[in-house]
């Protein structure tokens, strides 16, 4: 008995050393608090050109041939009339009539060029009488500006425009050539704005050193327990499938059912999609992620993740049961639209369900195919998709491009952690993978959580403050390419 005691605690002395040692030689980042970045340019004519452009309703059509496409001429007209100094200097082409391409000419040709990306299609307002004002006014009123677009995403579009009239007036050149494309069906996948100035490029043989998009923020302090800001660079976002499977069983009149309905059996295949979800996992940057929060967290949290070896399972169990950490573990499954008989006394003969899987990267949509399919089993069913997209690549987090972001962050956001992240929306960069292996989506602007919920909501507003200080991020960025 002694022996298997001493045993059993040498055993548990080994394990508590172990954690202990990781725990204290694991490379926990440090931080320091810095003077926050001042602002002193006023900056009205730009606020006022940004404030312009938002009162036009360039609202894209889930489908396309429905598109009012005379608000996206007049944005076009109106980018035209404000930025003459662009149109002169820059090269400017539009491709497939409404998204636009800006070609900035570098000293050096040897080197690869720069991709800004941005959008100027919107979401609709939704029910106008919940906005404080117009939601197409771009109203500027109390430090702030109001209207759609203003954070999603017209705010990078002009905030570029703006950065590069300022350096055209300074005579810069920059050192490699800059490309910049606006997209203008972003809202609804792309296809026909960011996908053909892909092929565009391609066509071209362009390949950039680096491509930047929107799909990160700093986020205010407040994420996940931290006391301090997170600016957010998506190294990659997740994909989408939106399945739809179609149950048969027999129809007829309620008053004679059979033993299993259609619809109950639809209800039976919704359980088992819910109780049998994609397995967890820590992939590359949500491990980078997790690192960087730890390092600003408790105990625990730090012995969870410099123990990953041990505790990784109790660590992905936490994470799974907040839905925020939980869709950055994996593949997500959302029950999202069903349908049975058009009246209450009669059974469907066949009913019909819609589930909406996003993809972490390393799943596929054979995955989901086959996944959706086995959970079916015993059932006759038809399966079929309304919208598939698979999950980007990954790109890498020790390139030129990202070092450069890295270093405006934290010139601009001195007291931010930053950190690689998953970006859960879809967004314009995954067209351009074909294009750059280093494709990074970060939006310069804090927000809090308050703030990020108006995103596609009501009252969608940015500060004036903010607004200027993304002139100067890109303004800055811009030169040391």
């Amino acid at each position: 008995m002694k022996k298997i005691i001493y045993t059993f605690s040498l055993g548990l002395a080994l394990l508590v050393g172990v954690l202990g040692f990781r725990y204290f030689t694991f490379p926990f980042k440090t931080f320091s608090d810095s003077q926050e970045f001042t602002i002193s340019e006023k900056f009205e004519k730009q606020i006022s050109r940004f404030s312009g452009g938002l009162k036009i309703p360039t609202v894209s059509n889930e489908d396309y041939s429905l598109t009012n496409f005379k608000p996206f001429i007049e944005f076009q007209n109106y980018l035209f009339k404000s930025y003459p100094v662009i149109y002169k200097k820059l090269n400017f082409i539009k491709i497939n009539s409404h998204s636009l391409v800006f070609h900035w000419k570098g000293r050096n040709s040897d080197l690869s060029p720069i991709l800004f990306l941005s959008h100027y299609d919107v979401v609709p307002a939704g029910d106008k009488s919940l906005w404080k004002s117009d939601p197409f006014s771009g109203k500027v009123e109390n430090g702030m500006i109001l209207g759609r677009g203003t954070i999603d995403m017209k705010s990078m579009l002009f905030s570029l425009l703006d950065a590069t009239e300022l350096l055209l007036e300074e005579n810069f050149t920059p050192e490699r050539d800059i490309y910049f494309a606006f997209g203008h069906d972003e809202e609804v996948g792309g296809a026909q704005g960011a996908a053909k100035v892909s092929e565009y490029f391609q066509n071209k043989k362009i390949q950039f050193e680096a491509v930047y998009d929107e799909g990160g923020i700093v986020s205010g302090s407040g994420i996940a327990g931290l006391k301090r800001d997170i600016a957010l660079i998506g190294l990659a976002e997740k994909g989408f499938s939106s399945v739809v499977i179609k149950v048969k069983g027999e129809g007829g009149h309620s008053s004679m059912p059979p033993l299993h309905t259609a619809l109950g059996k639809a209800a039976v295949i919704m359980q088992r999609l819910e109780d049998n979800q994609f397995k967890p996992r820590l992939i590359e940057p949500m491990q980078d992620f997790l690192i960087n929060l730890a390092s600003d967290s408790g105990f625990l949290t730090k012995l969870a993740v410099s123990n990953q070896w041990l505790l990784q399972p109790l660590l992905i169990s936490k994470l799974s049961k907040v839905g925020a950490s939980n869709a950055l573990i994996r593949t997500t499954t959302a029950l999202t639209m069903s349908k049975g008989s058009e009246a209450s006394n009669v059974l469907p003969s066949i009913a019909e369900v819609v589930v909406n899987f996003r993809l972490l990267p390393g799943d596929t949509l054979s995955d989901v195919r086959h996944h959706v399919e086995k959970l079916c089993e015993g059932f006759e069913v038809e399966i079929s998709s309304i919208g598939d997209k698979e999950a980007s690549r990954i790109s890498p987090k020790n390139s030129y491009g990202f070092t450069i972001l890295s270093n405006s962050i934290a010139r601009y956001f001195p007291n931010a952690m930053i950190t690689p992240y998953i970006t859960i929306g879809g967004t314009d960069a995954s067209r351009y993978e074909s294009v750059s292996q280093n494709v990074y989506r970060f939006l310069p602007v804090r927000l809090t959580n308050e703030e990020r919920g108006l995103i596609h909501n009501v009252n969608e507003s940015i500060s004036t403050a903010s607004y200027k200080k993304m002139i100067l991020f890109f303004k800055d960025t811009l030169k040391v390419f």
